[in-house]
């Protein structure tokens, strides 16, 4: 064989393998299987860092988006848009943990990938108005609340727990903490709540401090959304090791 032929041959294998391997890295579950969830996007929900997680459903339902889905969401979903989700419906509360967007008019589809949002960022910011709904992290726990102008109000699960009568709908709320406001909306992460500015009470941050641990692994989709739903979508369930034990290596 000359010299030509096996380059020929040998890059011939190199191109083949290499479509394999692109082929295999894929997702290796279709979100089309999973449970479909229709609606209207009523609003964007926003990380402690301004990100969006997810929406709301002109019916109320909530809909959590995993970190790496919220740029090209944006992009494809917008206020006012008819939606099918695809993804993991609670038992307790309306909401689902989403696999895969899909804007019904274009039929561009946002799918779940594993990652990790941007850096932390925010400053110093108040909100007030009166509560319009309870959001939810993925396991059901509140950790938050949504006011009647739109901004989103974030909080440690205890605490939200420990102040339920102040952040039950209907109540007016004072809110002051770290947080962003953008073109997407406002969101607060609560340092101090009250009725007003003249009666505010602290809110408890977790000892291990930042957004993350305070939200019970909010940009993590409180690990049950990615460790199981995210590592479906990339071809195998991450399993939380029992205890204390540090997670196995995908190595």
């Amino acid at each position: 064989m000359t010299r030509l032929k096996s380059a020929l041959l040998a890059a011939t294998l190199l191109i083949g393998a290499s479509g394999i391997a692109l082929a295999q890295s894929g997702p290796a579950y279709d979100p089309a299987q999973l449970p479909a969830v229709k609606g209207k996007v009523a609003q964007y929900t926003l990380s402690p860092r301004g990100d969006v997680d997810g929406f709301l459903l002109d019916d109320g339902t909530e809909v959590h988006v995993m970190p790496m889905m919220s740029t090209e969401l944006v992009f494809s979903v917008k206020p006012g848009d008819a939606v099918t989700i695809h993804g993991l419906k609670a038992k307790a509360v309306p909401m689902v943990a989403a696999a895969s967007v899909t804007n019904d008019a274009t039929g561009a589809t946002v799918t779940g990938r594993m990652g990790h949002g941007g850096p932390e960022r925010g400053a110093s910011i108040e909100a007030e108005g009166v509560v319009k709904a309870a959001l939810h992290e993925p396991r059901g726990g509140v950790n938050g609340v949504l006011l009647d102008n739109g901004t989103v109000v974030r909080l440690p699960t205890a605490e939200a727990k420990k102040y339920a009568a102040q952040l039950a709908v209907g109540q007016k709320l004072f809110v002051r903490g770290m947080g962003v406001e953008s073109p997407l909306g406002k969101v607060v992460v609560a340092r101090q709540i009250g009725a007003d500015r003249t009666k505010l009470s602290d809110v408890a941050m977790p000892r291990w401090g930042g957004h993350d641990g305070m939200m019970g692994g909010h940009d993590g989709m409180m690990g049950e959304h990615h460790g199981m739903m995210g590592g479906m979508m990339n071809g195998h369930p991450r399993m939380k090791p029992p205890g204390d034990a540090p997670p196995v290596s995908d190595n």
